[in-house]
């Protein structure tokens, strides 16, 4: 008879929730696979902030929110703009005339990014598409007059990368927002009526693979309705089967719920995490935004960034690099030298990065400093660092019978001698013992 009743609830479109609206249903949820094996992402920072584009993306705060202010701010306001001058002002010159969607995507494709994350919006509330909850503060009303969200992502599909967006939960200075903060978030004004309505929208309309939510630190995940969202996310989107999402829902959540675990920005974890994580950095050491004032030395070269995106896969997290666009809509010409210098390196190295798994042994520093990766049977040491000895010893690695040693990028076998007590020694060649690149990779098959 049961069987009988399930049928009929099927046949009229009566489906089962198959996540309910609690941590630990939703974090039973497996990761989409896509996720873990892309393992390079690239993140945008892009907004009103782009236009006094000094200090930071957090200008708007750090000029107007905090007390006191920070008077590097007011003194730049001060010296280049009339006394009055609010932060909206700023939207209209946030032109985005030369955005052309089609080169960054292609120049994304040529860093070996697998998928895109996009800031929707940020703490300032601005929307990068055009919302109907943000009247006149979203990028089709004023400023480019553009939906840069929808533009962004069609031109990166049409490469197969995968397309996500970044949305700040909170909104610094929303009248509705600063409501229930004085009413120690008991009420929920601000989630009910601006937050998830725009959030539930952004979905349906872009579709996108990744939630990176933001901005949930001041209140805990019961004020933004979090797990409610996640729920509906999960069972009912029409991306409930590929979207991934991170763990920033609310105070406290931040390592601990979510589909993969940021934890905190640039974090690194030391050792092999239990969770699937990811590490967000810039190569603006110094923001996530664009800087009209930004120097040279305050930029990741790209060994810097190759270094830390493999160390970072080796412990099985993925990396996802920040550039921050002009308020034209450019790319920094550094910016793209280090996205393409990462490129380069994968196209040739991406065999030990993209679809790897951690191996039982993640790093080890004997002549030189050594990264492991595994995939299906073969085992890749990624060696750093510039001080590496033409008789290159892995202590980790146990050989056979079959074992057989090639270097990425060429297809000679590498000579090599069991070391002891333990591991193999490598005879590199020349070019790498002398003026070899800042990583490369060596490629163990036969090993246990």
């Amino acid at each position: 008879m049961l069987a009988v009743v399930l049928s009929l609830l099927v046949f009229v479109g009566v489906t089962w929730a198959q996540y309910s609206p609690d941590w630990t249903s939703l974090d039973s949820r497996p990761l989409p696979s896509w996720y873990d094996d892309a393992k390079v992402g690239i993140f945008i920072h892009w907004g009103v902030f782009s236009v006094p584009a000094f200090g930071s993306e957090w200008f708007w705060w750090h000029w107007q929110g905090q007390k006191p202010p920070d008077q590097k701010c007011v003194s730049f306001m001060k010296q280049n703009y009339p006394p009055g001058f609010s932060y909206p002002e700023f939207a209209p010159d946030f032109h985005a005339q030369s955005f052309d969607p089609e080169k960054w995507a292609d120049l994304f494709q040529a860093s070996g990014a697998k998928y895109v994350v996009l800031t929707a919006k940020h703490h300032e509330g601005f929307t990068n598409w055009g919302s109907a909850h943000s009247w006149n503060w979203n990028s089709v009303d004023t400023g480019p007059h553009r939906d840069l969200v929808g533009d962004l992502g069609e031109a990166v599909r049409r490469r197969s990368l995968h397309y996500g967006l970044y949305n700040s939960l909170y909104e610094w200075f929303h009248p509705l927002y600063l409501k229930d903060k004085q009413n120690g978030f008991k009420t929920q004004e601000f989630v009910m009526n601006k937050l998830l309505p725009e959030l539930r929208d952004m979905i349906l309309r872009y579709r996108p693979e990744v939630i990176w939510s933001d901005g949930d630190w001041e209140a805990p995940d019961t004020y933004w309705n979090s797990t409610g969202f996640l729920a509906w996310l999960y069972n009912e989107s029409p991306v409930k089967d590929t979207v991934v999402t991170n763990d920033r829902w609310g105070a406290g959540c931040a390592c601990k719920h979510g589909g993969y675990y940021n934890c905190r920005d640039k974090y690194t974890p030391g050792q092999l995490p239990k969770h699937k994580w990811e590490k967000c950095t810039s190569v603006d050491t110094l923001s996530w935004g664009y800087r009209r004032n930004m120097e040279i030395s305050e930029l990741m070269d790209a060994p810097s960034i190759i270094e830390d995106l493999v160390s970072t896969v080796a412990l099985g997290g993925n990396y996802l690099l920040n550039v921050g666009p002009t308020p034209y809509g450019t790319i920094p010409a550094v910016f793209q030298e280090r996205l393409r210098g990462v490129g380069a390196w994968l196209k040739v190295n991406g065999e030990a990065i993209y679809a790897s798994k951690p191996w039982r042994v993640q790093h080890e520093n004997s002549t030189a400093t050594v990264w492991y990766t595994a995939k299906d049977n073969v085992v890749f040491a990624v060696i750093t660092g510039k001080s590496v000895s033409i008789d290159l010893q892995l202590l980790a690695p146990r050989p056979s019978a079959t074992t057989k040693v090639t270097l990425l990028g060429s297809p000679l076998p590498l000579n090599w001698f069991p070391s002891d007590p333990s591991g193999i020694t490598v005879v590199l060649p020349k070019q790498y013992f002398i003026g070899h690149p800042q990583a490369f990779t060596l490629k163990l098959e036969g090993f246990q």
